[in-house]
């Protein structure tokens, strides 16, 4: 659904189940790093707030958006339960943008389908950085809490098989 539609903090705390004694893993771009530290603050302290302990979240920093790939697949080689791969790219006036979404996307979702953790999307894609803004914190929520909720949910798909 589209976030125009939806705030991407909004969830029902009673559908999540408890996160006590996962581990995570999140890799965060440092390009646009405005965005991506607000979408890391809000993916930590949703874990939190859910039973994650501080000292099972492990943070690890990549250059860029296509970067996420490689971070999140040795992240998910480690003692994490999951990981989410945080980035922000925003449009500008070359086709880089079209190039980066869509390796970045077709990298993450082959990993997701692969990898015996789940690996979790939160790579943000605007038009301008109003959207980008509107997304990490704004009138649209935090795409962060959003994704530390899907993966507290997949951890506990996956222990539930």
């Amino acid at each position: 659904m589209a976030s125009k539609y939806h705030n991407l903090s909004d969830y029902d705390i009673n559908s999540v189940p408890s996160a006590e004694g996962m581990k995570v893993g999140i890799v965060v771009s440092e390009w646009n790093n405005n965005i991506t530290g607000a979408l890391l603050d809000g993916a930590v302290n949703t874990l939190v707030k859910n039973g994650v302990a501080n000292e099972n979240i492990k943070i690890m920093t990549v250059p860029g958006s296509f970067e996420l790939i490689y971070g999140a697949t040795q992240m998910a080689k480690t003692e994490v339960d999951g990981v989410i791969a945080i980035g922000c790219v925003i449009r500008g006036d070359t086709p880089h943008f079209d190039y980066i979404c869509e390796g970045t996307t077709y990298g993450l979702a082959r990993l997701n389908a692969t990898q015996e953790k789940p690996v979790i999307y939160g790579l943000i894609t605007t038009n301008d950085m109003q959207q980008a803004l509107d997304r990490c914190g704004g009138k649209m929520g935090n795409k962060g809490d959003e994704c530390a909720v899907t993966l507290i949910k997949m951890i506990d798909f996956k222990r539930k098989l």
